[in-house]
């Protein structure tokens, strides 16, 4: 069945009651990807199932991504960056794509987003794009509710 959109499939968990699977998925799985999945589960647990991956995972999260969304507080300590492939076995009814490549899931919803990468830069590149990403998590969320 397709959505409101025309083109992508509408989202309906797979039995009523269950929470929509949502994957956010960047290059290292240590700034954008973890805030989207942060932010997802403040705005949205009710409603959604939520995992972050990276493509080429880091080897931790970078610090500011943690400072940055302790403002929110948002606390992530005890998250880690995770490879795609390891995620890749589970199943998702919607692929939030972050890193600017293809990803080749199959039967998915797959929604990309075009958000610069935070990792070296100062603090406040790090603050505008938590801002811009929780922008987009709610409109996922509001998205996601009124089509479930």
């Amino acid at each position: 069945m397709l959505g409101p959109r025309g083109n992508q499939p509408e989202v309906k968990p797979t039995t009523p009651g269950d929470k929509i699977r949502v994957l956010f998925v960047c290059i290292g799985n240590s700034c954008r990807s973890q805030m989207a999945e942060a932010f997802a589960r403040a705005y949205g647990s009710d409603l959604l199932d939520v995992r972050s991956a990276g493509i080429a995972p880091a080897n931790t999260i970078a610090p500011l991504t943690k400072q940055t969304l302790a403002a929110w507080n948002l606390n992530i300590d005890d998250h880690f960056p995770k490879d795609l492939n390891v995620v890749r076995r589970e199943h998702f009814d919607v692929v939030v794509n972050m890193s600017g490549m293809p990803l080749g899931l199959p039967g998915v919803r797959m929604v990309d987003w075009t958000i610069p990468d935070p990792i070296g830069e100062k603090a406040t590149v790090y603050q505008a794009v938590a801002n811009l990403i929780e922008k987009l998590v709610m409109r996922l969320i509001l998205e996601l509710r009124t089509t479930k």
